[in-house]
């Protein structure tokens, strides 16, 4: 009877730990790319110069600003000084023009005072191995998300 009622309670929850796993990645793929676009409207309408920061490997995402010095410092905007990834998402790699493919170490995402500044393929991994791309086109501005990993522009 325990092994049943065990059995029953599996057959429930392990399809719902799958498709909570898919909506966490998804859903950071969304607020990353949220947060670029967003990151680009301050960097225009500011005439600020911020940096993301994204450590390759972890789930570690930093937004700075550069101050009229030319240092980094802390945005002071609740909105981007928060996690922007779920506990089990990590950066598998980052994909630009300028740097190539980084698979390991730190990648800098550069907003001038036009916005971003080089094309960005940003690919999200979850524990369970599904990955979900994050795309940001400094021409158009646009930011995209797609399930899968992606290096070009569609």
């Amino acid at each position: 009877m325990v092994i049943a009622v065990l059995a029953l309670v599996a057959a429930i929850v392990l399809p719902r730990l799958t498709v909570s796993r898919a909506v966490e990645l998804r859903r950071s793929a969304r607020t990353l790319a949220a947060t670029i676009r967003y990151v680009q409207d301050r960097a225009i309408t500011s005439k600020t110069p911020y940096r993301m920061r994204i450590e390759i490997g972890t789930g570690t995402v930093r937004v700075t600003k550069l101050s009229a010095a030319g240092t980094e410092v802390a945005t002071g905007d609740p909105s981007l000084d928060r996690p922007l990834l779920a506990e089990d998402v990590t950066v598998a790699d980052v994909l630009t023009q300028r740097g190539g493919k980084l698979t390991e170490g730190e990648a800098v995402l550069r907003f001038d005072l036009g916005g971003l500044d080089d094309f960005a393929a940003i690919h999200l991994k979850s524990v369970d191995g599904a990955t979900v791309t994050v795309m940001a086109l400094p021409s158009s501005g646009k930011v995209t998300v797609a399930d899968g990993y992606q290096e070009e522009p569609r």
